[in-house]
């Protein structure tokens, strides 16, 4: 029998318990903050980055990005609705697989969500150097990429901590704003659609320069690289803020899967609409897709805008340039946040980090968040340096869902669960796959660096392991049995690939069926050696417990 790991005592808030994360957001409150996520700063480049790559196939590219991300959805869906947790996605984990799993899993998730509102920050102040000298361009391995320069480091220093100081104020305030903002962003982008399909549409530019041309290898690429993946991530605020709204087991289902259900259907018209409406004497001149460019296309949807005589939708797409990137900014300070709190609270982490205000606010998490989101600006000072590797790395995180949904079907198959995935095994292995093949398709170059940032995180949870007197067990067998050989395991066939700087041994032929075999035994792996369901069901309650709490200080939250 598994000995019940003993845990250090939660940190304690002034009134002698740490007052907990406050249920204050609603049905649309929650949908929102997926929807205005996702609604970024990717699809005002995504269109054109994906036009490049696929050519008009981009067009399945978008749907394919988004059956992928909705079949990762509905994975997490179900669990939102069994375990209602604030940063569900870094302690689904921990509860089948123990610590080492939720450590190595949470620490990949915590690097992508804490480096998406330094980027958002970034691709804002791009867009304003029309207006001021925010960034300037320079060139980098080839590639142009706009740096900030020290009047954009100053004003990206005040716009983070405006993201705070929100926070701060609390959950309520934090969905309020936003809500607005993606009303706002819903509504540029379905007149951009509009706009651009009434006044020209031309029909030829689907196949004069050929549909596919760059094949299927084109296709799967712009999933990972152009921005695709990038702009749907954003469904996991609906699970990472499940224990901040007000009935979990109907809003969760609601805003993971309405979100990218929403947004998908605006992706693929976008797609549909740029592609009609260029010039295809632009087409022509730049000798097809792949080296597809035009004037002022550092802003490719509202330079369109300005060919096609729209100056007044230009000037709404230069603002929206602003707002959607620092919506989206305002949302992962929240999130990463929370993350933060919910590796304090599974002991992966200084326990500090779940320590809350009198408002319910996890405030060392948030300055913490704003630090870490000021150091980034150093190192990767433009929106392009970070891209591919914030998808892979968000990916990544959400690989262990599937395997973590299985498992829970065996370890606690009576437990309630108001949304069910159907189908059995079948959609969380094809979400396994899924989550794997983007990694894959986003080269190596980009799979190198990631797993260096998975060797760091290691190293610290060394340090900890020997720094803490409390620390919780590793549960080695049941997280690195599986862990270790699928990240190894990605790692050597992103190598032998041939996506971005691989050795080209796979193809796309042979590729995808060795990334399958591989999710298939990881899977069957993770099942072997989950927990005993006596372990699952002592840190469920230790889980429902801290709900329990939550709940009955609903009524002294303020109006």
């Amino acid at each position: 029998m598994t000995a019940v790991e003993k845990r250090p005592s939660q940190p304690q808030g002034e009134g002698g318990g740490a007052p907990p994360l406050r249920r204050q957001i609603g049905t649309i409150g929650l949908l929102f903050a997926s929807v205005g996520s996702i609604i970024g700063s990717g699809w005002l480049f995504g269109a054109l980055n994906a036009s490049r790559e696929a050519g008009p196939a981009a067009i399945i590219s978008w749907f394919l990005g988004a059956v992928m991300i909705l079949l990762i959805a509905l994975v997490f869906a179900e669990l939102g609705t069994m375990f209602p947790l604030s940063g569900g996605i870094v302690r689904f984990p921990h509860l089948s697989f123990g610590s080492f799993a939720s450590y190595t899993t949470g620490w990949i998730t915590w690097l992508a969500a804490a480096t998406v509102a330094p980027i958002e920050v970034e691709g804002a102040l791009q867009y304003a150097t029309q207006y001021a000298p925010f960034t300037r361009q320079h060139t980098v391995d080839g590639e142009i990429v706009h740096t900030l320069t020290g009047l954009g480091y100053g004003t990206a220093v005040v716009a983070m901590a405006a993201f705070v100081a929100l926070n701060y104020v609390g959950v309520r305030w934090f969905a309020r704003v936003n809500n607005v903002l993606v009303w706002w962003k819903l509504g540029i982008i379905t007149l951009v659609v509009v706009a651009f399909l009434v006044t020209a549409f031309h029909a030829s530019n689907f196949t004069s320069a050929g549909f596919r041309p760059q094949g299927w290898h084109g296709v799967f690429t712009a999933i990972a690289t152009s921005g695709i993946v990038f702009s749907y991530l954003g469904f996991r605020q609906g699970i990472e803020l499940a224990g901040e709204t007000d009935n979990p087991r109907r809003n969760v289902p609601i805003a993971v899967i309405g979100s990218v259900l929403v947004t998908g259907v605006i992706y693929v018209l976008l797609q549909v609409a740029f592609i009609g409406a260029l010039d295809p004497g632009i087409l022509t001149r730049s000798g097809g897709w792949s080296g597809l460019t035009f004037a002022d296309d550092f802003g490719p949807l509202a330079a369109v805008a300005s060919l096609l005589g729209l100056a007044w939708l230009a000037v709404l797409l230069y603002a929206d340039a602003i707002v959607s990137p620092a919506d989206t900014g305002l949302i992962y300070t929240t999130v990463t946040a929370r993350i933060s709190y919910a590796l304090g609270r599974n002991g992966n982490a200084p326990h500090a980090l779940a320590r809350t205000s009198s408002r319910g606010v996890p405030v060392v998490s948030l300055v913490v968040t704003f630090v870490v989101g000021l150091v980034i600006f150093l190192p990767f000072p433009s929106w392009q340096q970070l891209v591919g590797f914030i998808t892979s790395a968000t990916v990544l995180s959400f690989g262990s869902g599937p395997l973590v949904l299985a498992a829970m079907r065996r370890q606690l198959p009576g437990r309630e669960r108001t949304f069910r995935v159907p189908g059995g095994h079948v959609i969380p292995v094809l979400a396994f796959v899924s989550s794997n093949l983007v990694v894959y398709w986003s080269g190596w170059s980009t799979v190198w660096k990631l797993m260096v940032a998975v060797l760091l995180g290691l190293a610290l949870l060394v340090v900890l392991q020997l720094v803490r007197r409390e620390a919780p067990p590793l549960d080695w067998r049941a997280g690195a049995s599986w862990l270790l050989p699928w990240l190894g395991g990605l790692t050597v066939i992103s190598l032998l690939g041939d996506y971005d700087g691989g050795l080209g041994v796979l193809h796309f032929a042979t590729a995808i069926p060795v990334v399958v075999v591989l999710s298939v035994l990881v899977y069957v792996v993770a099942l072997a050696v989950r927990l005993d369901p006596e372990r699952v069901r002592a840190l469920v309650a230790e889980a429902e417990a801290e709900a329990a709490t939550e709940e009955s200080e609903l009524g002294a939250a303020p109006a």
